[in-house]
């Protein structure tokens, strides 16, 4: 089975510059299945411009939020996953110890640093 990439949404797949453009055409790339990851409630989301994503978005509207590794038990029971099946990278320090205390790999990406071509090779090397 394919790995499933966990793309996180605010200040990551999306700031306040809209939607980036360049890091969908990387993972667009990849045959892989995407799930765009966020706290936000759908109001919050329409908001912030997570709307229309070309992936599909899942949330827990903060309960709990992604820096409590429970929210990737739910999400990882939900779509029937083991940790081992998925790539996650992220902006948010704690969300990513969350996530890897679950046994997710992850990378961090650091929206100002938009380091496209390190998060190309963690999906390369991960996939």
């Amino acid at each position: 089975m394919e790995k499933i990439i966990f793309v996180d949404a605010w200040n990551t797949f999306v700031t306040e510059s809209g939607k980036n453009d360049a890091m969908q055409e990387i993972l667009d790339s990849f045959p892989n299945k995407k799930l765009i990851l966020t706290n936000a409630t759908p109001e919050k989301q329409k908001e912030l411009g997570i709307v229309d994503m070309p992936y599909e978005v899942f949330t827990l509207c903060n309960n709990p939020n992604k820096s409590n590794p429970e929210y990737y038990t739910i999400l990882l029971h939900k779509f029937n996953l083991d940790p081992s099946q998925v790539i996650y990278f992220e902006h948010n320090l704690d969300a990513i110890k969350s996530a890897e205390s679950c046994g997710i790999k992850t990378y961090h990406y650091d929206k100002d640093r938009n380091d496209l071509e390190s998060l190309k090779v963690f999906l390369e090397r991960n996939i």
